[in-house]
């Protein structure tokens, strides 16, 4: 899926539209996004070494987790968080990298549904976490 795809699941526009393309394989959630370097949350994060912040890194998770889901991120549906649970940081992604996430939805009763995640660059994992949302509006 291309960005125009994407926005077809996810309500997430401009600056928080956070993946460049998805796929489906094997029942997970594959997303990639490259960091460009001028970013919102990277001004600021740090200006003499700009670090991706964790949240933002998470938020990555969360949407590609939502491409699992294109069945039921109708129009009006928003995802929203519920939690996070057993996050770790392992390395820190910068401008220029390549960010690859891999999410599964572990278990679902609508309108909550629990996901398990990574975040990777060049094959090292940078985070991983466990996270709940629910499909609400509409």
């Amino acid at each position: 899926m291309n960005r125009e795809e994407i926005k077809a699941i996810l309500p997430h526009r401009d600056d928080m539209l956070l993946l460049d393309e998805a796929e489906l394989a094997d029942g997970a959630a594959i997303g990639r996004y490259r960091v460009r370097g001028d970013e919102f949350f990277l001004r600021g994060h740090f200006p003499n070494d700009p670090i991706v912040p964790g949240v933002i890194l998470c938020e990555i998770l969360a949407q590609s987790a939502c491409v699992l889901m294109a069945d039921v991120m109708v129009e009006g549906k928003l995802p929203v968080y519920t939690g996070l649970n057993n996050v770790k940081f392992r390395h820190p992604v910068r401008p220029g990298d390549l960010i690859e996430t891999r999410c599964t939805i572990k278990r679902a009763k609508h309108p909550f549904y629990f996901a398990e995640g990574t975040v990777n660059v060049d094959g090292k994992v940078c985070v991983s976490a466990e996270f709940s949302f629910a499909v609400v509006g509409g």
